[in-house]
């Protein structure tokens, strides 16, 4: 291994110590292989590590020293939600019951990634079959938050998150039906983005629901997301819903003129979504608990203000009950896992119901399941007319939310992620608290980044949500508000290893 040491490393800066000779894509992969042999026993983050990640990168090597860089991600060690189909790694989505099970294709993105020169570390761990918001599965156990590991990361992407966050990958990937790439991005101090339905590809990612769910990049800042998100993005003639996307990256990317915070931020009108603030549900937590969220957030409009942005506040957006009255990954979980499994040349089970039978799934999970009565759900939109609506409504929903945006000129809406912190394992993070609906429900895009700690030191995130297909303006005023607030720690206890 190089002496170059890659806790808080940029994309930008492992490409520019590669151009000095000052580490190698082998050198990263042989300290990331390190780092989480020493320091993932303590967050129980990654599930699988990809054995042949030190060949792969000693190939890049080469064709940098040959023809220079493959791809805008050349070398550049990444961790994936173990939802991402790997033709050389299982898939599980955290299942015992799929613990053999092998695609014999990379997942559209996975295979975005690899062509753009990026080294697959391995896999993640997450919520069972990304049903909730703990990060706890059958397969892998349960993830800890590494700025306080008596705490929950969130999920479902929380092994992602708690991975990249201690600083053993450079960024990773997440997926995301509701919170799952912006709740544990808050809660460890990251950058998460939830693309505009049909900019990413669903093909070979694990369903939860194909109405909802999108992939999305987790890294420590908004220029590393940034560019997964350009890699991420493209047309898939498997996925006819990417066709939205056609033509929508802008030709110079998303990660360019990010370092403009003061001039964005000088023209920027933010919509303070009030309603989403302070605790929704009394049995959810304790008033102080959300106090702590709130303190955080008021600090940071007030950090935006001083820096030149107005704020519209407060803003008022669809009703709550509405919103929530839009949500169908219920009718859509068994159809939808059915559905993927059946692409599988040999799947271990065939049906979400076969895997239930084997009453291996985690209990909480297994819970979760009888209570929504997931496996009898009719999801014919002709005699379902509950599902029908609700997939109306998604659409009077975004209409609703993009003329907030016009009317008050507003750039983006602006509020918590989480209305509480991490909560103390054995708990279950409540849903109620999570602000994941208004992106998931709308297929609007947003993104979290870190906006300071509460005073227990837990990381606290801001979302911003904004128009279709605005990937590129939120991309600057995430960075902008990155910036001015200057957020971003590493945890305690994941510190430098001896070089070999």
């Amino acid at each position: 291994m190089s002496d170059f040491d890659p806790i808080e490393a940029t994309i930008a800066k492992i490409h520019a110590a590669m151009a000095d000779g000052r580490t190698s894509a082998a050198a990263l992969v042989d300290r990331y292989r390190a780092r989480i042999a020493t320091h993932d026993g303590a967050i129980n983050a990654v599930l699988t590590l990809n054995d042949d990640a030190p060949a792969r990168a000693r190939e890049l090597d080469a064709a940098f020293e040959s023809d220079g860089p493959v791809g805008p991600l050349h070398g550049i060690s990444l961790l994936l939600k173990d939802n991402h189909d790997t033709h050389d790694l299982p898939t599980t989505a955290g299942a015992a019951a799929l613990a053999e099970s092998q695609p014999d294709h990379d997942a559209f993105v996975v295979a975005q990634l690899r062509a753009a020169g990026a080294i697959i570390l391995g896999k993640t761990n997450l919520q069972e079959l990304s049903f909730g918001v703990d990060t706890i599965s059958s397969l892998g156990g349960a993830t800890r938050n590494p700025y306080d590991r008596d705490r929950r990361p969130s999920g479902s992407s929380g092994g992602t998150a708690a991975a990249v966050a201690t600083n053993l990958a450079v960024a990773g990937t997440g997926s995301d039906t509701c919170s799952s790439v912006r709740s544990p991005p808050a809660f460890t101090g990251c950058v998460g983005i939830r693309p505009t339905r049909g900019l990413v590809s669903r093909t070979g990612i694990v369903p939860l629901s194909s109405t909802q769910d999108t992939a999305g990049p987790i890294a420590r800042t908004v220029a590393d997301a940034a560019r997964l998100l350009e890699v991420m993005a493209g047309y898939d003639p498997d996925d006819p819903v990417t066709a939205r996307g056609v033509g929508q990256v802008p030709t110079e990317g998303y990660a360019a003129g990010l370092d403009a915070a003061e001039e964005t931020l000088a023209d920027a009108r933010l919509g303070v979504v009030r309603s989403a603030f302070g605790l929704q549900d009394s049995d959810s937590a304790t008033a102080a608990e959300a106090a702590a969220v709130t303190d955080v957030i008021e600090s940071a409009l007030t950090e935006l203000s001083g820096a030149g942005a107005t704020l519209v506040d407060p803003i008022e957006v669809v009703d709550p009950d509405r919103l929530e009255s839009a949500r169908v990954l219920e009718y859509e979980f068994a159809r939808d896992l059915d559905a993927y499994l059946a692409t599988l040349d040999e799947p271990p089970h065939d049906s979400l119901a076969d895997i239930y039978e084997t009453d291996t799934i985690a209990p909480s999970v297994a819970e979760r399941i009888e209570a929504a009565d997931i496996l009898d759900v009719d999801v014919d939109p002709e005699t379902n007319v509950g599902y029908l609506r609700r997939l109306h409504r998604r659409e009077q929903l975004r209409e609703e939310v993009l003329a907030t945006l016009a009317e008050e000129e507003l750039d983006a809406l602006v509020y918590p992620p989480s209305t509480i912190p991490p909560v103390e394992i054995p708990a279950n993070q409540p849903f109620a608290e999570l602000n994941c609906e208004l992106a998931a429900h709308t297929g609007l895009p947003s993104i979290v980044v870190p906006a300071g700690v509460t005073d227990d030191g837990l990381p606290v995130g801001v979302e911003l949500l904004g128009r279709a297909f605005a990937e590129r303006h939120l991309c600057e005023l995430a960075a902008a508000v990155e910036q001015v607030g200057d957020h971003r720690r590493p945890p305690d206890g994941f510190g430098p290893i001896d070089a070999a």
